[in-house]
C-alpha cells in the first residue's frame, strides 16, 4: 500500500512538474519532449487504477504518433517564435482571469467532496468483483460483441478522413509544380538534352 501510494505521488508530480515545463520551456523542440515525459508518466498513472488498456493506448497514439508528429512539425518548420510571444502579454489579463475562475471552481468541486459524507461512504465502498478477466479482455469483449457495428462504423469514419485529406493534398492547384515520375522515366534523350555548336568567342 506504501509503495503503491509512494509511486502515485512520483509520477503525479512528474507529470505535473513536465506538464509545467510544457508552457515554459523557451525551447519549442524541448516542449514536445517534456510533452512525451507527461504522456508517459500519466500512462503510469492509469496502470496502478488497473486501466493498462487506456495505459497502452495513452503510449502508442499519443506517444507514438501525436507527440513524435509535433516534435517533427516543430523541428521541420520554420518558424520565428519570438514574433509568436510578443502577443503574449495583451492576452495575459484575459487568461489570468480565465485561470482564477478554473481554480475557484475547482476549490468549490473539492471542498464540496470532501465535506460530504455521503460521497466519502460512497467512495470506501469496494466494487464487486465481477469476472476474472483483466480490464482489456472486458473492454475487447464490450467492443467486440456489444459495439461492434459501432466500432466498424468508426473505422469506416477515419477511413474517409484519411482518404478525403489525401484527396485534399493530391487536388490541381495553379502555380504548384508536381513531380511527374513516369513522365522523367519516360522522355527521350532529345527531349531533354540538346547539343549546339558555338563557336570560338561566342560563348558565354
Amino acid at each position: 500500500m506504501i509503495i503503491s501510494t509512494l509511486a502515485f505521488y512520483l509520477f503525479a508530480g512528474m507529470t505535473v512538474a513536465s506538464a509545467f515545463m510544457v508552457i515554459a520551456a523557451k525551447n519549442p523542440v524541448h516542449s514536445v519532449l517534456y510533452l512525451i515525459l507527461a504522456f508517459f508518466n500519466s500512462a503510469a498513472l492509469f496502470v496502478l487504477l488497473g486501466a493498462e488498456f487506456i495505459a497502452m493506448i495513452l503510449v502508442v497514439v499519443y506517444v507514438g504518433a501525436v507527440a513524435v508528429l509535433f516534435l517533427f512539425v516543430v523541428m521541420m518548420l520554420d518558424i520565428n517564435f519570438t514574433e509568436l510571444r510578443q502577443g503574449f502579454l495583451q492576452y495575459l489579463p484575459i487568461g489570468a482571469l480565465v485561470g482564477i475562475i478554473l481554480l475557484i471552481e475547482l476549490i468549490l468541486v473539492l471542498s464540496g467532496w470532501v465535506l460530504s459524507p455521503e460521497s466519502l461512504s460512497i467512495a470506501a465502498q469496494v466494487a464487486p468483483v465481477t469476472s476474472d478477466l483483466t480490464n482489456t479482455e472486458q473492454l475487447g469483449h464490450i467492443i467486440y460483441t456489444d459495439y461492434a457495428y459501432l466500432f466498424q462504423a468508426a473505422g469506416m469514419v477515419l477511413l474517409v478522413a484519411m482518404i478525403g485529406a489525401i484527396v485534399l493534398t493530391h487536388r490541381q492547384r495553379p502555380g504548384v509544380r508536381k513531380q511527374n515520375i513516369a513522365k522523367q522515366v519516360y522522355r527521350r534523350p532529345e527531349e531533354s538534352v540538346a547539343i549546339r555548336k558555338v563557336e570560338p568567342g561566342q560563348g558565354v
